[in-house]
């Protein structure tokens, strides 16, 4: 199945589940409960922003699962594979972090338990900073057991090359700033 969002797109596998969403600002958020607008650079203060997360995996992703997958990775089964593809913005695109171009290529060899923010045993993940299209992001991804890593990791790398973003200057003309 096709997924698209926020300009950007994926083949998703049978039977995996996924997600591409931008979580709402605290503004926002607050203002929605108050039932008034939210605020935005007309009432001259700064306006946050929130920039797309894409989910990928190969089980159901619960609601609240985190950016990076916290509350989703600690549940994965040795042979399960999770994506994250978290956006940081076109002005930083190019820059620091962000200066490789392209996107990664995922390989067993770039997986490690030591990669994880926290120990899970068996876990091992992998973590790619990187600009296409003028649009900076970090491409995440964890494996349910390090040890099943040459089985686990072309699956992973499969859904990445699948993917694909419009540039930052295509969403601009659309009116979607990120």
């Amino acid at each position: 199945m096709r997924r698209t969002g926020y300009g950007i797109t994926l083949d998703v596998p049978a039977g995996w589940a996924s997600s591409i969403a931008r979580r709402p600002t605290d503004a926002g958020a607050d203002a929605a409960a108050r039932g008034i607008a939210p605020p935005d650079a007309a009432d001259g203060g700064p306006v946050e922003r929130t920039l797309p997360v894409l989910h990928v995996c190969s089980r159901a992703i619960p609601t609240g699962t985190g950016d990076f997958g916290s509350g989703l990775v600690e549940e994965l089964a040795s042979e399960d594979v999770f994506v994250a593809l978290v956006e940081y913005g076109s002005d930083l695109a190019g820059t620091g972090l962000f200066a490789r171009s392209g996107w990664p290529r995922l390989a067993p060899s770039q997986f490690s338990p030591g990669r994880m923010p926290r120990q899970l045993p068996g876990r091992s993940a992998s973590q790619h900073f990187f600009s296409v299209g003028g649009r900076a992001f970090c491409l995440y991804t964890v494996i349910g057991s390090h040890s099943r890593r040459m089985a686990t990791v072309p699956r992973a790398a499969g859904v990445v090359r699948s993917m694909g973003v419009e540039s930052a200057v295509a969403m601009r003309r659309k009116g979607v700033v990120l």
